[in-house]
């Protein structure tokens, strides 16, 4: 192996009375994808901060690229020794052209101005060498995410960067926008470059990762080669306990499942779903598996109002009812937890206190028209210590937590309702995971007091972690169904012989 590129030794940082990091060591290498991996929380992103520029490190460690100590003075100082990164949410300007995001911050000018002509010709042989589908000319608002994290790798490498730091990239990708930034990285690791890639999808770090490093509160816990990199290894070592503990599932259903409490019936929409059939009973935990485009979130949508049904009805608790709005889904019991929870579930910049009662104000006003404070914060509490929601207190923005932990104030709103029903989609999406593993105990937990679950999920280990039952969906129609017995459960391997069709194709 060649000499290490970066070397990060005894790196601590800490922020008033809080040590968000403790001698933490990191070599990377040329020509390495280096995975690094932690809880929200475990200090990755405060690392790299420190290796970028943004933030400054505490007296005592040391930074060396190319075997020499460095002093990273800021942003600009992080690229001139050759670090680039790219985070999550996209640092690019829409208004502005390819070519001009580019040279952001390095422009060609000539006679005091702009040199478009320069900057439009030094950027194409780049764009060419990564395949890209536009021009230096383009308007970045013009691109698809896909294509403004090529602009964002082109920037990185136009400055001539040795080491490029990757924060959750996928986060916002198409499956196939994804496999060509995976050939991408790839094709840059063969040319040399050191890739730092920060991700929660173990798919990913298994598909891409040389290495892997793993942080934990703040300290170093672990660095495996590629032979070690294993579910259960990391898992372990980010949360601090075996993989057999991560899926909790101590309820029942045999034992305790009660009668149906929601029945939708040949429900569709006469486009994405084509007469479905759905029953959850109490108790009961059911997965709605598919894959992307199979019409699952749709159904989702037409039981509680939020699309019409063509045709179809909704029962609960053997009655029907007319759900025209999520408004009135919520009245008749059901609860529904979208996937999109920062655009179409929190308020970002409101209180996780008056998120958590956004949903049942109306309970909470004395004579009719003054609203009882004290109820709201009373509930709101018992709802951090039911949940393990971890914030300062009640009145801290949501916006400012962890998406664990987002995705639990969501959830409070949901249960402060008391629902019959409740509709999870995507509930551990963009969350670590521990906050996964404590977000499958708070469903086992619903589950075992006798809510009735629908659990929509990509993840396949998720669905057969914690589910009672599963149903597969294929080209909106349901394609099989499959119960867990003591003698039978089901696999992943039986979930996608119905989401492809190929267990007609055995079955012929």
């Amino acid at each position: 192996m060649s000499d290490p590129i970066l070397e990060m030794r005894r790196v601590s940082k800490s922020f008033f009375s809080i040590k968000a990091l403790r001698n933490v060591d990191l070599t990377v290498y040329p020509g390495e994808i280096h995975a690094l991996m932690g809880e929200n929380g475990a200090g990755k992103s405060t690392l790299m901060k420190i290796l970028s520029g943004a933030y400054r490190p505490d007296p005592g460690g040391e930074i060396r690229i190319e075997g020499k100590p460095v002093r990273i003075d800021g942003p600009l100082g992080g690229r001139a020794a050759g670090i680039s990164i790219i985070y999550q949410e996209l640092s690019l300007a829409p208004n502005l052209t390819v070519a001009e995001n580019i040279y952001l911050g390095r422009e060609i000018s000539r006679a005091g101005l702009l040199d478009r002509g320069a900057m439009r010709a030094g950027v194409g042989p780049m764009l060419e060498r990564l395949g890209a589908d536009f021009t230096p000319s383009t308007l970045v608002a013009h691109l698809s995410m896909g294509q403004r994290q090529l602009v964002e790798i082109a920037r990185a490498l136009h400055a001539r960067s040795k080491i490029l730091i990757m924060d959750e990239p996928t986060t916002a990708l198409s499956a196939g926008e994804s496999e060509r930034l995976f050939a991408l990285i790839r094709q840059l690791r063969a040319e040399g470059l050191a890739i730092i890639y920060i991700s929660h999808r173990m798919d990913e770090v298994y598909a891409l990762g040389d290495r892997v490093t793993v942080l934990r509160d703040g300290t170093l816990v672990g660095s495996l080669d590629k032979p070690q990199i294993r579910a259960d290894t990391i898992v372990r070592l980010m949360v601090g306990r075996e993989v057999s503990s991560f899926y909790k599932k101590d309820h029942d259903p045999r034992a305790s499942r009660g009668g149906a409490v929601l029945a939708a019936i040949d429900i569709a929409d006469g486009r994405r779903v084509k007469g479905c059939s759905v029953t959850v009973h109490a108790g009961e935990v059911v997965g709605l598996a598919g894959l992307i485009g199979a019409g699952r979130t749709e159904l989702a949508h037409l039981i509680i109002g939020a699309s019409p049904k063509t045709s179809g009805h909704v029962e609960i608790e053997g009655r029907a009812v007319n759900i025209r709005t999520p408004g009135e889904a919520l009245d008749a019991g059901i609860a529904y937890l979208t996937e999109d929870r920062k655009a179409l579930g929190l308020f970002l910049d409101m209180s996780c206190l008056d998120n958590i009662n956004l949903a049942v104000l109306g309970r909470d006003t004395k004579l009719g028209c003054i609203l009882d404070r004290d109820k709201g914060r009373d509930r709101a509490r018992k709802a951090f210590a039911a949940l393990g929601i971890r914030a300062a207190d009640t009145s801290v923005a949501a916006g400012a937590l962890s998406g664990g932990n987002q995705q639990k104030v969501l959830l409070s709103r949901l249960l402060a309702t008391k629902p019959k029903v409740l509709i999870l989609d995507e509930p551990t999406r963009g969350v670590d995971v521990g906050a996964k593993s404590e977000i499958y105990s708070i469903i086992d937990n619903l589950a075992k007091s006798g809510t009735a679950i629908l659990v929509i999920s990509s993840d396949l280990p998720e669905i057969v972690g914690i589910c009672d039952r599963v149903i597969v969906m294929r080209a909106g129609r349901i394609a099989g169904e499959m119960e867990r017995t003591a003698t039978s459960p089901f696999s992943q391997e039986d979930i996608m012989a119905f989401a492809t069709g190929m267990e007609q194709l055995d079955a012929s």
